[in-house]
């Protein structure tokens, strides 16, 4: 097993605890708009996987602008400082998955392993999953412990360990 350095091994931790992302999507207008979805990673594409109803503003965003980003940030600690909680803030490309294709199953697969019990919304009609190819992020650690990361660094995040 290779050296896996202390940032990554941040994020890495990050990712899997935190189970809720602000994902950033802009309207028909180009206004910013942020909501809240649960995610998981879908280790083996490398790419985070939300699943959506067609009648959130959202989707309707994010499939007519598929350029979105997602913010997960380590939950708040009463008494705690604020101003220097591990965040992450990762830009991507949405693309909505064909039910039933080769990505769509392992993506659902993912995700429920993650929210088994979200297992009822996956018959509903309206809701379908999409996959975020992430091009790049912003990680902060804490106070003097930030670092911007390309593509390939962040697939590697998102894949199990060596």
């Amino acid at each position: 097993m290779s050296h896996e350095p202390r940032l990554t091994q941040a994020l890495r931790s990050l990712l899997q605890i935190q189970r809720v992302a602000a994902l950033g999507t802009l309207d028909a207008d180009g206004l910013p708009f942020v909501s809240m979805v649960p995610f998981a990673v879908e280790p083996a594409s490398g790419q985070l996987v939300i699943h959506v109803s067609s009648l959130a503003a959202h989707t309707r965003n994010l499939q007519a602008a598929p350029r979105v980003s997602l913010l997960v940030m380590q939950a708040e600690v009463a008494g705690e400082p604020v101003h220097a909680l591990p965040r992450v803030t990762l830009e991507g490309l949405a693309v909505v998955l064909e039910r039933d294709s080769a990505v769509w199953l392992p993506a659902r697969g993912a995700y429920l392993a993650r929210f088994p019990d979200a297992l009822p919304m996956t018959e509903l009609g309206d809701f379908m999953f999409v996959g975020i190819a992430v091009q790049g992020a912003r990680q902060v650690a804490g106070f003097g412990a930030a670092r911007s990361l390309d593509a390939e660094t962040v697939a590697d995040v998102l894949r199990p360990p060596r």
